[in-house]
C-alpha cells in the first residue's frame, strides 16, 4: 500500500479577544498511506489544520521534458458565483502578482488557468466541468499548463474534481487561499495533483473545523474589482443557520467574524488606492459580533467607525438575516450619511410551510415585522430579496403566497431561482426534489415578470427627481462603443442603490454627481446630470441641465 505525502497548512487560532485570528505556525510534513487519505476526504478523521494533499504523479508523457515546464507568466482566471467569490479571487490575483505574474482575458494565453468555482446551484458546477473539459486536449500541448480548481465546489467534490478532469493540477478549498502561489509552484515543478481542503464540519471540534477554514492576507488587486472605486471587504466567514437547501455551511464553514481593527485598516487601505465605496461581506452579515480589547463590537459599531475614514463616500452591506435585523443597525443607516439605504434581505419564500421544510428560522409574520422596522427607520430606503421556485413539496398555492409577497413589500429587485437539489444538504436526504422542470420555469417565469413590474412602476416614481448619484464609469454599453469622445454615457447607484445611467464626463467617475431622471427601465434610472454655472456678474448658481 502506497504512502502520500501530507502538507499541514498553517493553523487559525481563537483570540483571546473572542474573534478569530491567525497564526502563522511552520509547515509541518507527515505521511498518510491512501486508505487513511480516503477516511479523511470523507470526514472520518479529525485534524487540528487544514491539509495539502498531493496524490499520484503524472505520467512522464504528461510531464513533458524538464525545459518545457518555464512558464510565460501569464494568469487567466474565471469566477462564478457571489461577491465572496469575486473578492476572493482578488485576493488570489493579488499574490501572484507578487510571484510576477500578469492577468490575461484569454485563457488560450495563460500557462496557468484558475477557476474560482460555486456550488449554490448545479448549474454553476456544470459550466465549470465543461470549461474544464475544453481545456483536455489543448494541455497536451503545454505540458507546462498548471490548471486549478478553487472555492466551494472544490471544497465540495474535492478529489472527486480529479475523476471528472484528471487534467486539473489543484483542487483548493475556500480556506487555503493563500496557498495557492505555493501550490501553483509546485505543480509545476514536480508534476504531482495536490489537494488542499478544509475540515468537514463533523470532522472535529468547532474550534477545529474553524482553524482548518484559514483567514487570509488581506493583498488587494485594484484589476479584480467591479470598478477602481469600488471594493469588497469581507467581515465574516462561514455561516452556522444550516438551511436545508444550502450547501454554504459545508463549503464555507463555521460563522467567524474579523477583528474590528484588522477590518477598519482594511478600509482605510482601500480609501488610501483611491477607493470611494465599500461593500461589507458576509454570508449573514448583520450577524457581525466580535470582541476586542473586552468591546462588543455589532455592525452598526463597523458602520460608525468606518464612517470617519477621509476620502470615503458610502458604504453597504450585503447578505442580511431576517432574524439580525437589529434596530441599532437601522438606526445607524439612518443617522450616518454615507450608508447606503439599500438592505439585501431574502424572505426566500412567502409559505409558512415551505420556509419551515427550508428551515429558515422564521415566519413571513416575522419577515414583515422586520420590513416595517426597515421602513418606519427608513422611509424612502430600498429593500431586495432572494426567492427559490420549485422547493420540494411546494404547491400552486404556496407559490401564490410568493407572488403575494412581491406585490406587498414592492422590492426593488428579486434575485429568483429554480430550487436545485444540492448533495450533502439536509433537503436532499429528507425531501423528494418533486416539482416538475417546467413547472419550476413557469414559477420562476411568473415571479420575475411581476417583480419587473413593480420595479419599473417604482422607478417611474422617479422620473423629475433629483437624486444624488456616486458615479462608477462609463456603462456597459459605452464600454462596447469604446467612444473616446469627451462625453459618454456613465453609470453610477443612487443612495438606495438604483442604477442610473446618464451623460457625463468621464472624469466624473469616483465623485458624486446630481442627476434629474426623465425614463426608467424595471432596472434602471436614465437620466441627465445636473451642472451649476455662475452667471457673469452674479453670485447666485443656476441649475443648467446638458
Amino acid at each position: 500500500m502506497s504512502t502520500l505525502p501530507i502538507i499541514t497548512l498553517p493553523t487559525q487560532a481563537l483570540s483571546n479577544d473572542g474573534c478569530e485570528g491567525t497564526s502563522t505556525g511552520s509547515l509541518e510534513v507527515a505521511t498518510l498511506n491512501s486508505d487513511d487519505l480516503a477516511a479523511a476526504a470523507s470526514g472520518d478523521s479529525a485534524s487540528d489544520a487544514a491539509k495539502t494533499q498531493a496524490s499520484t504523479e503524472l505520467s512522464p508523457d504528461e510531464q513533458g521534458a524538464p525545459g518545457q515546464r518555464d512558464h510565460n507568466g501569464k494568469l487567466y482566471i474565471e469566477t462564478v458565483g457571489c461577491q465572496m467569490n469575486m473578492l476572493d479571487s482578488e485576493l488570489v490575483v493579488a499574490a501572484l502578482r507578487r510571484e510576477g505574474y500578469e492577468l490575461t482575458s484569454q485563457p488560450d494565453d495563460a500557462d496557468t488557468i484558475l477557476f474560482n468555482t460555486c456550488s449554490v446551484r448545479e448549474h454553476a458546477e456544470h459550466k465549470i466541468y465543461s470549461a474544464l473539459g475544453r481545456l483536455k486536449h489543448a494541455r497536451k500541448q503545454r505540458p507546462q499548463q498548471v490548471i486549478g480548481v478553487m472555492g466551494c465546489m472544490a471544497q465540495k467534490d474535492q478529489s472527486l474534481i480529479f475523476d471528472r478532469a484528471p487534467h486539473v493540477d489543484i483542487v483548493v478549498g475556500t480556506g487555503q487561499m493563500a496557498e495557492i502561489p505555493g501550490l501553483i509552484k509546485n505543480a509545476r515543478k514536480d508534476r504531482e495533483r495536490a489537494l488542499a481542503v478544509s475540515l468537514d464540519r463533523k470532522a472535529g471540534t468547532r474550534r477545529e473545523v474553524s482553524a482548518s477554514f484559514q483567514s487570509y492576507d488581506p493583498l488587494r488587486e485594484p484589476e479584480m474589482r467591479p470598478s477602481p472605486y469600488q471594493a469588497f471587504v469581507r467581515i465574516m466567514f462561514g455561516c452556522d443557520k444550516f438551511c436545508t437547501y444550502c450547501v454554504v455551511p459545508m463549503t464555507r464553514g463555521p460563522e467567524q467574524s474579523r477583528l474590528p481593527s484588522e477590518i477598519l485598516a482594511e478600509v482605510a487601505h482601500l480609501a488610501g488606492q483611491g477607493v470611494k465605496e465599500v461593500t461589507l461581506l458576509g454570508q449573514t452579515v448583520n450577524s457581525y459580533k466580535c470582541v476586542e480589547n473586552g468591546k462588543t463590537w455589532r455592525l452598526s459599531d463597523l458602520l460608525a467607525a468606518m464612517h470617519e475614514t477621509p476620502g470615503m463616500l458610502r458604504f453597504k452591506f450585503v447578505t442580511s438575516y431576517p432574524r439580525d435585523m437589529t434596530d441599532d443597525l437601522l438606526i445607524a443607516l439612518r443617522d450616518l450619511p454615507k450608508c447606503s439605504h439599500y438592505i439585501h434581505v431574502p424572505l426566500q419564500h412567502g409559505c409558512d410551510d415551505v420556509l419551515s421544510r427550508m428551515k429558515r428560522g422564521y415566519t413571513t409574520a416575522h419577515y414583515r415585522e422586520m420590513h416595517q422596522r426597515i421602513k418606519e427607520y427608513l422611509p424612502h430606503s430600498a429593500v431586495s430579496s432572494d426567492f427559490i421556485v420549485g422547493f420540494c413539496g411546494e404547491t400552486e398555492e404556496s407559490h401564490q403566497k410568493s407572488l403575494e409577497a412581491i406585490r406587498e413589500y414592492r422590492f426593488k429587485n428579486s434575485f429568483i431561482f429554480k430550487y436545485s437539489e444540492r448533495p450533502g444538504t439536509k433537503a436532499q436526504s429528507l425531501f423528494r426534489d418533486d416539482i416538475p422542470d417546467d413547472v419550476k420555469k413557469r414559477r420562476n417565469q411568473e415571479l420575475l415578470e411581476l417583480q419587473n413590474e413593480i420595479s419599473e412602476e417604482d422607478n417611474a416614481a422617479f422620473i423629475g427627481r433629483e437624486v444624488e448619484v456616486l458615479v462608477e464609469g462609463p456603462s456597459k454599453n459605452a464600454i462596447k462603443k469604446a467612444d473616446s469622445s469627451l462625453k459618454e454615457q456613465l453609470t453610477g447607484r443612487t443612495r438606495c442603490d438604483r442604477i442610473v445611467v446618464f451623460d457625463g464626463n468621464p472624469r466624473l467617475a469616483g465623485s458624486l454627481a446630481q442627476v434629474v431622471v426623465h425614463d426608467v427601465t424595471p432596472t434602471t434610472l436614465v437620466g441627465s446630470i445636473l451642472t451649476r454655472e455662475v452667471q457673469h456678474g452674479s453670485s447666485s448658481l443656476l441649475p443648467i441641465l446638458v
